[in-house]
């Protein structure tokens, strides 16, 4: 079961990090890690070869309200994104009585290596299982996707199925692998 959650006015801090919503001044931060080659491609979209394409997006991050910046405290840059959507679970008869909503991220290429998207995943799980009262959160990453699969994992994430994906910026399809995470 799907529900609408805003981040609007919300703000997480973890040790290295501040989560929070997006703003038009985020422009340069984004498009510098949105443009490099193999970001978006590992979640299925085409890298920014324009500044333009960065702030047409960054616009629906601010308005959709379900998508965080994420800072690096140490220099006030961001360098990703998480978004709450909604889930694969909310189609699946095992799984259409849970009040579920999907994790997505991305994150700078330079930063990748360093567990902050594991402190990511674990914050933006605390805010949807404890002011949210979720049921319960899924993920997905691409079969050729190793790093997603490690964060996954050390978030406590539980495979459920194989399925695919269509890219369509990319128009390609991904095998791809789904999971999920049950409030208990």
């Amino acid at each position: 079961m799907d529900i609408n959650i805003d981040v609007t006015n919300i703000t997480i801090e973890t040790d290295r990090l501040l989560l929070r919503p997006w703003k038009e001044a985020d422009l340069n931060d984004f498009y510098e890690y949105a443009s490099v080659d193999g970001v978006g491609e590992m979640a299925g979209w085409k890298h920014h070869d324009s500044i333009e394409i960065s702030k047409k997006i960054l616009k629906s991050f601010i308005s959709q309200k379900n998508v965080f910046a994420i800072v690096y405290k140490e220099n006030n840059k961001a360098i990703g994104s998480i978004g709450i959507h909604k889930s694969w679970a909310n189609d699946d008869e095992a799984f259409k009585n849970l009040k579920a909503k999907e994790i997505g991220y991305v994150l700078a290429k330079e930063y990748w290596g360093k567990g902050l998207m594991p402190e990511t995943v674990n914050a933006v799980i605390n805010l949807c299982f404890d002011k949210f009262k979720l049921d319960a959160l899924t993920i997905c990453h691409f079969n050729t996707n190793r790093q997603s699969k490690r964060v996954i994992e050390k978030c406590g994430f539980k495979f459920v199925k194989h399925s695919k994906y269509y890219a369509e910026q990319l128009q390609l399809t991904f095998a791809d692998m789904q999971y999920i995470l049950i409030n208990e």
